[in-house]
């Protein structure tokens, strides 16, 4: 089997993707599955379909044309605010957009009546993380504005919190939330079909038995894809944390000193070594690097400590045992990493799903295996 690779667990997604959405569904809200951390992939967005979610969304509308393409027929809803230079795409390929600009949401209107559709918009909301997000003072003003754009519908009011500043979704801010969305439809005298709270990492308030008011729809992706709560990266109960695994195979292996040899100064990525004298260490490289994955959200299997990397090269400390020229080595990887393997034309992607049921396919893949 090629390396380096992603070995991907759909069986595992499944259960996770199935596990929150019954959660949730038990305080009244649904599930839009993220697929971007995965590439747009229809095989991981079909199978969180089969397993309850209600829609797709992707931060790219390339994804969500390859979705598309490959059959996936579901709502899509594009998450990242439209480029003015991709409005026509947007308009044609997506079901909704989650916005913050009128200029865009004009274009949007244009594009759609153009392409004979009709695009749901979602306006974000600010409410302390800074990153996207309409300042309450000026919500009612935007919505009078968007209510009049032919081929547009306001589908919903929603925010983003902690992916920029950490910003911790709570009850305060959650009521904030549902407080606007009562007063919108209070002035203008219709009903907010979604009002999507937030993200991952508004499950701990979400099913912590609070008052979840006016929110009806999470937006999932780390924890469904990797079982990890956002703000803590702490298991979330219940779930499968092992959903990928990267393979990179060893292209040399032997003993070499612990620190370098002369004068230093910045490395190809503008770092400077930090390494300390151990000795001797068994070193071994792998065929991967920092051009196809942050090594920083890269976990080593126990004995194996990763030393440094280059654009094309994973160095490790082996511990106790050499590993041959052609071993392979499986490292569990975080969000980010997974994002970067994902997207790197250089990692194989091997989906699994089978009938042996999940519980037992732990006892089949070693961590390290010889060629």
């Amino acid at each position: 089997m090629s390396a380096p690779r992603l070995e991907i667990d759909l069986d595992k997604i499944h259960h996770n993707t199935q596990t929150l959405v019954q959660r949730l569904s038990r305080v009244g809200m649904s599930v839009t599955g993220i697929s971007k951390a995965a590439l747009g992939s229809p095989e991981i967005a079909n199978i969180m379909l089969r397993a309850g979610v209600t829609s797709i969304g992707d931060s790219r509308i390339e994804n969500i044309d390859v979705m598309r393409k490959a059959g996936v027929t579901a709502k899509t809803i594009l998450t990242r605010s439209p480029m003015l230079s991709q409005v026509t795409q947007v308009a044609e390929i997506a079901d909704m957009s989650l916005n913050t600009e009128l200029d865009v949401i004009s274009q949007l209107s244009i594009a759609a009546k153009k392409a004979g559709r009709t695009h749901g918009v979602i306006l974000m909301v600010e409410l302390g993380d800074l990153r996207e997000g309409i300042m309450p003072t000026e919500l009612e003003h935007v919505v009078r504005k968007v209510l009049c754009f032919p081929n547009i519908n306001l589908e919903g009011i929603g925010t983003n919190l902690a992916c920029r500043s950490g910003v911790i979704p709570d009850s305060e801010n959650m009521a904030e939330l549902s407080s606007l969305v009562d007063a919108i439809e209070a002035k203008f005298g219709f009903r907010i079909n979604v009002v999507s709270g937030g993200n991952s990492a508004n499950l701990k308030w979400a099913l912590s038995g609070n008052k979840t008011g006016r929110i009806n729809n999470l937006r999932l992706g780390e924890s469904l894809l990797l079982g990890l709560d956002p703000l803590n990266r702490q298991p979330i109960d219940g779930l499968y944390t092992d959903t990928f695994k990267l393979v990179a195979e060893v292209i040399e292996s032997g003993i070499k000193p612990s620190i370098p040899k002369g004068e230093t100064a910045q490395c190809a990525y503008g770092k400077t070594s930090l390494a300390h004298d151990r000795g001797n260490v068994s070193q071994a490289i792998l065929a991967i690097g920092l051009q196809d994955v942050d090594v920083n959200g890269l976990q080593p299997p126990a004995g194996i400590e990763i030393l440094g990397a280059s654009s094309d090269h994973l160095v490790i400390d082996c511990g106790n045992h050499s590993l041959p020229v052609g071993a392979e080595v499986t490292f569990m990887v975080n969000y980010g990493a997974l994002v970067d393997a994902m997207t790197s034309p250089f990692v194989a992607q091997v989906m699994q799903e089978d009938s042996i049921g999940i519980g037992q396919r732990n006892l089949i893949m070693p961590l390290v295996s010889a060629a």
